[in-house]
């Protein structure tokens, strides 16, 4: 009975522990979903904003806007953004300018008149109560919102303080929650204003800043439809189980007020009535905690709630139901068992008893026997003192089940655990496991012990100091005259210095010896076992090679320490990246292979990806300097990559060498086309290396044109590569494995030599004096001898260095600032030009930019591409070029291809472009022709 109900109360127990973390992981999944949401939200609310910035930006870039531009402009920003209701432009207008502008405008709109809106309807603005007035100039669409055209904006309350703190910050400033009477369901929205100030003007302080002001732009939200479009766009708005058990609140407010309400989605989560008064709710039902998140729109407080009804838990996927239905019936069979070992002691007993009565009968033949005892006794007294002296513990256990309790222990036993006889005498030998219990050893013990054999194991033990020690243990059956057996005798043998041993010689074995994560070796085996596992109950596998990008800089400019440190650094993100479960391992070099087992489709998504990424790609200070380092990973799939270690592996490294060909700090999945990429780029690697020697390498040159005169000022050089087989391989097929091989250095510096002599050629045929640009990789960048090799060049060719430009990227200058900095000095003082390409891609700073000792930048193509139809990148351009003037640097425009860009970047005061409008890249002798032919830029045909 007393099992039974002991076997309830833990089953019970049981129940309770496994619902409270069945409840928590619900909660935990709730919170996650919740937080997507909320993110969905503030990156549409972030979205919505930067309409309102593109239109402020328009008034920037531009003296004077037409109302036909501020249409042009704002009209496909209203299509892409149908929550927006309306975009404005309010103009200051001062009390002694207002007859003035009003005659101005009466020339367009015979009846205009500066507006005010009193209780609800426009009246003309009072003359002489005011010093200004803030008037609604242009406002699309115009149909629908006639009557505020020509409106006072202030007579509007409710905009006072967000006007003044817009006007303050120089940021968007939002209103408060309002209907808008346009919208046929009165639909609450805000309005979002952002200041317009006078061109040129100082903005140092808050009374400079209102000094400036001339007006501000304005949006007008439909706040509940922007809000419905961010979560839709995640997909959150879709009838599935998910989302319509999920109940979405957003306040434009601290708190959840119903006035203040913007969006609702769902039902109200009411509370459960607790199913017995004595019980938590969370025993039966599942209600995870309503999720809050405070947040700011424009300068307002907005408050968002997420929350889910409660259910009742799902029986049939209940694992606590299934534990507690279990312990019962484990409960029953325990108590039948019990009894019948109560049984067996009572026949063992009547047969002690008859034993017993036999032994009574036999004393009177003891006398017979004395001296045989006596002997007997001498010999025990033998074997006692000889199991005293013995080095190793010695244990003799009762062989009564089920407590088999310890009935003597040597003092090698008491010098080994440091428990004493006393303490261990009436005890199970399994003390010494304390809860260690899951070894396979005392699995033996007990079946040695139920079977009366001889038995062998090797366990972990614990000291009565909690110290753990290992022991190799033997079990042997002791019988009494009748045959029985009546103890065991238990000797164990300490082998923890063996097993400490066996230790370090399986880490050496398996593991890096730098970082400490598993090795080749290691790494195979465990993706051999995973790969069994896998392939007999069906589950994927993903294998990653993660591959460091431009970790040989590191090498090369701090040193190999310097290089060790980083890659322990970034051994410690990656396995904080992943799973307990999940392996890391180090191929060697910056190679890294990460084996994710048991990941289904959804499992491994591109956000642990992403999380990998950034995890490696966060900021590291080595001996004071900070890199950013990234990483390409390449990601291969058990079984549709390959069935054996080796496959997925070969698959997963071509899979990464096709991400650093796309760019590199990104992934890529094998597929079975990169193979064939893998074959070519192994043929190329190798024709490479002999290219330079065959001179199969040549230069083509394309013009950079002067916008102003039209004449050709400079060429940029650009290497081919003419293959015997393949015929003529373009820079981008080549480039990367000569960076990764380190064959760009002399081939970087055949090309700065081989366009200095051509130079000095063009010059000598009395082409005047042009300026070569030269491109610069990262490994060139990172040499020590940079600058004294192109001082040879310069030198054998006889030119002079401003003639010579280099070409930097973005990026690569920003890689290791303080370094960048003193080879860009020293490359100046050796008088060669300077130019900063691909100028916008990267993620420069004007604190640095200004540093540097440039004199060009290059105006990315991706933006050049767009500049006509695409309004940002228009603005784009137009704040770079305007940027470089006010830093006194020429600007150049890249791959210039329409007369439609050329027109817009003439506009703009672009000072030099080149690109396929004028000539595509030729070769030495076809631009000789051109220069022989004096071939320009026609700038009154394409003015007219």
């Amino acid at each position: 009975m007393l099992t039974l109900l002991l076997g309830v109360l833990i089953s019970a127990l049981l129940f309770t522990a496994l619902r409270r973390l069945e409840h928590d992981k619900v909660d935990i999944d709730f919170q996650q979903q919740a937080k997507v949401r909320v993110a969905a939200v503030q990156n549409g609310l972030d979205s919505s904003l930067s309409v309102l910035r593109d239109v402020n930006r328009l008034f920037v870039a531009f003296d004077t806007v037409s109302r036909e531009q501020f249409r042009s402009f704002a009209t496909p920003l209203l299509v892409r953004n149908p929550y927006i209701q309306a975009l404005n432009f309010h103009r200051i207008v001062s009390a002694q300018e207002r007859p003035q502008y009003e005659l101005a405008m009466r020339a367009q709109y015979p009846d205009f008149t500066i507006m005010d809106i009193s209780h609800g309807k426009p009246v003309p603005a009072p003359i002489g109560e005011r010093d200004h007035y803030r008037v609604v100039e242009y406002i699309e669409p115009v149909q629908g919102n006639e009557a505020a055209f020509g409106v006072d904006a202030d007579s509007y309350p409710f905009q006072t303080v967000a006007m003044q703190r817009a006007v303050d910050t120089g940021e968007p400033s939002a209103t408060g929650l309002l209907p808008l009477t346009q919208e046929r369901e009165m639909q609450k929205g805000i309005i979002v204003l952002m200041p317009v100030y006078r061109k040129g003007a100082p903005l140092t302080d808050v009374a400079a800043r209102r000094q400036a002001l001339i007006g501000d732009t304005a949006a007008v939200f439909r706040s509940g439809d922007l809000i419905a479009k961010s979560l839709a766009a995640e997909g959150f708005l879709l009838v599935s189980k998910a989302d319509l058990d999920m109940n979405i609140s957003v306040y434009a407010s601290e708190k959840a007020d119903q006035g203040s309400l913007v969006f609702h989605k769902g039902s109200r989560a009411e509370p459960t009535a607790q199913p017995l008064s004595a019980l938590p709710m969370w025993l039966f039902y599942n209600q995870p905690d309503p999720y809050h998140h405070v947040f700011s729109v424009a300068g307002q407080t907005w408050h968002m709630e997420v929350s889910t009804p409660p259910a009742w838990f799902a029986m049939e996927r209940s694992n606590a139901l299934w534990a507690f239905l279990a312990g019962l019936f484990f409960t029953a069979a325990a108590a039948i068992y019990l009894q019948a070992v109560l049984d067996r002691s009572r026949r063992i007993q009547l047969q002690v008893d008859e034993r017993t009565a036999q032994l009574r009968i036999a004393n009177e033949d003891l006398s017979a026997d004395i001296a045989a005892r006596k002997r007997a006794e001498y010999a025990l007294q033998l074997r006692e003192r000889a199991i005293e002296a013995s080095a190793n513990s010695i244990i003799i256990i009762s062989a009564e089940a089920p407590h088999y309790a310890i009935e003597y222990v040597n003092p090698a036993f008491e010098r080994i655990t440091g428990y004493s006889a006393e303490e261990a005498i009436g005890v199970n030998l399994c003390f010494l496991w304390g809860t260690d219990v899951d070894q396979p050893g005392i699995e033996e013990i007990r079946a040695t012990a139920s079977a009366e054999r001889e038995g062998h194991a090797v366990l972990r033990n614990y000291r009565k100091d909690g110290t753990l020690f290992w022991s190799d243990l033997y079990i042997a059956p002791v019988k009494d005259d009748t045959g029985t057996v009546s103890h065991f005798i238990v000797v164990q043998y300490d082998i923890t210095a063996t097993k400490r041993y066996e230790s370090e010689l399986e880490f050496q074995t398996n593991r890096d010896a730098l970082t400490g994560l598993a090795n080749r070796s290691l790494m195979r085996d465990r993706l051999g076992q995973a790969v069994s596992y896998a392939h007999r109950y069906g589950h994927p596998i993903w294998i990653l090679f993660v591959d460091l990008d431009r970790f040989k800089f590191v090498n090369d400019t701090l040193g190999h320490q310097a290089g060790d440190i980083l890659l322990k650094a970034v051994s410690a993100r990656l396995q904080a990246a992943v799973r307990d479960t999940d392996t890391v391992a180090r191929m060697g070099g910056d190679e890294f292979v990460l084996i994710l087992p048991e990941r289904t489709d959804a499992g491994l998504s591109t956000g642990i990806m992403q999380r990998i990424m950034e995890s490696i790609a966060q900021p590291l200070t080595i001996e004071g300097h900070e890199f950013f380092i990234s990483g390409s990973i390449g990601v291969a799939v058990y079984p549709a990559d390959g069935e054996t270690p080796e496959e997925l592996i070969k698959h997963a490294d071509i899979a990464m060498y096709r991400a650093k060909e796309t760019g590199r700090n990104n992934f890529q999945f094998y597929t079975p086309a990169m193979n064939e990429r893998a074959l070519e780029r192994l043929h190329i690697e190798g024709d490479l290396r002999n290219a330079l020697e065959r001179e199969e390498f040549t230069l083509h040159y394309q013009p950079q044109v002067d916008l102003r005169s039209g004449q050709i000022v400079g060429v940029e050089a650009l290497i081919r590569w003419q293959h015997p087989e393949l015929g003529m391989v373009p820079p981008v097929r080549f480039i990367g494995l000569a960076e990764e091989n380190g064959l760009i250095v002399p081939i970087g510096a055949w090309v700065i030599r081989t366009a200095c002599l051509q130079n000095k050629v063009w010059q000598e045929s009395g082409f005047g004096h042009l300026r070569m640009s030269v491109n610069l990789s990262a490994r060139q960048f990172a040499q020590e001898d940079l600058v004294d090799s192109i001082a040879v060049s310069l030198r054998e060719a006889n030119l002079a260095p401003e003639y010579l430009e280099i070409e930097l990227t973005e990026s690569l200058v920003m890689a290791d600032v303080d370094r960048a900095i003193g080879i860009l000095r020293e490359l100046k003082a050796l008088g060669v030009q300077l130019s900063i390409d691909d100028f916008g891609t990267g993620y420069s700073s004007l604190s640095y930019l200004k540093r540097f000792p440039i004199d060009v930048l290059k105006i990315d193509r991706s933006f050049v591409n767009d500049i006509t139809i695409d309004p940002d990148d228009a603005a784009i351009v137009a704040s770079v070029i305007s940027l470089a003037h006010s830093l006194r640097l020429d600007v150049i425009a890249e791959g210039v291809e329409t007369e439609e860009q050329l027109t817009y970047l003439r506009e703009h005061n672009c000072d030099q472009i080149q690109g396929y409008f004028f000539s595509r890249p030729v070769t030495a002798e076809a631009f000789s022709v051109m220069l022989k032919d004096g071939k320009r830029l026609q700038i009154e045909t394409t003015a007219s």
